[in-house]
């Protein structure tokens, strides 16, 4: 497994109107039909939440994946869900303390019998927060310190997986990933001053739950990347 950490960089193909594509090796209940959608990065204003434009030169990672020329150069918005505006979100980060939004998005999580939930992802400048729009319901805050790395392909998809050795991970797809990792090695950096691991392979490990452990592997095919995830 490569591990690279900032400021080294990869190369990080997000297409907007990509949607994750794998097979879950094993009998698993219900089937994944939830798509990411495409959303527009205006780059407008939002008020106190932070905006940041990003070019190459800037990101985490460079050099391992084959990256489309038009996401060499983009800007980072950051709030694409307007959180502002939403009153459960806002007394979400007001009962813990938070203040500044970094990145927030609709994501899909990956749960450890492998269905799809479509989840909203927070991240400020202390902590991740994974949210069920549906219900209006905080599924779990992650400190920023108790995060050891990322983990994500060598191809161009749109998975990742947060480790949290303490706790458990979290496996997610997003089109934007790329703004992810970035926001989240640099919101580590300035935290703590330790510099979050992304490492990089075609096959890794996360633990669905504390003691159930999943292997994720990626394979480019004809079209796309295909991906498995399977039972260890």
């Amino acid at each position: 497994m490569q591990r690279l950490k900032v400021p080294k960089r990869v190369q990080v193909d997000e297409s907007p109107t990509e949607i994750p594509k794998y097979d879950v090796a094993e009998d698993e209940e219900g089937n994944p039909s939830e798509a990411l959608g495409h959303q527009n990065d205006d780059g407008e204003d939002n008020g106190g939440i932070r905006n940041s434009n990003v070019t190459e030169d800037q990101e985490p990672f460079m050099g391992v994946k084959v990256r489309r020329k038009a996401s060499f150069r983009r800007e980072y918005k950051g709030d694409y869900i307007d959180v502002r505006s939403n009153p459960y979100l806002m007394k979400i980060l007001q009962k813990q303390g938070d203040k500044e939004v970094l990145f927030a998005d609709k994501v899909l999580k990956f749960t450890a019998s492998g269905k799809m939930k479509r989840r909203i992802l927070m991240i400020t400048d202390f902590a991740i927060y994974i949210v069920d729009p549906e219900a209006d319901a905080l599924k779990r805050r992650i400190a920023l310190a108790a995060v050891e790395r990322m983990c994500l392909s060598e191809l161009s998809d749109n998975f990742f997986a947060i480790i949290i050795p303490t706790e458990y991970d979290v496996l997610m797809a997003s089109t934007r990933k790329t703004e992810i990792v970035t926001v989240l090695v640099e919101a580590t950096k300035s935290a703590s001053d330790y510099e979050l691991e992304v490492c990089f392979s075609n096959s890794f490990e996360y633990n669905a739950t504390a003691e159930f452990v999943k292997e994720v592997q990626f394979e480019e095919v004809e079209g796309g990347v295909k991906t498995r995830i399977l039972k260890k």
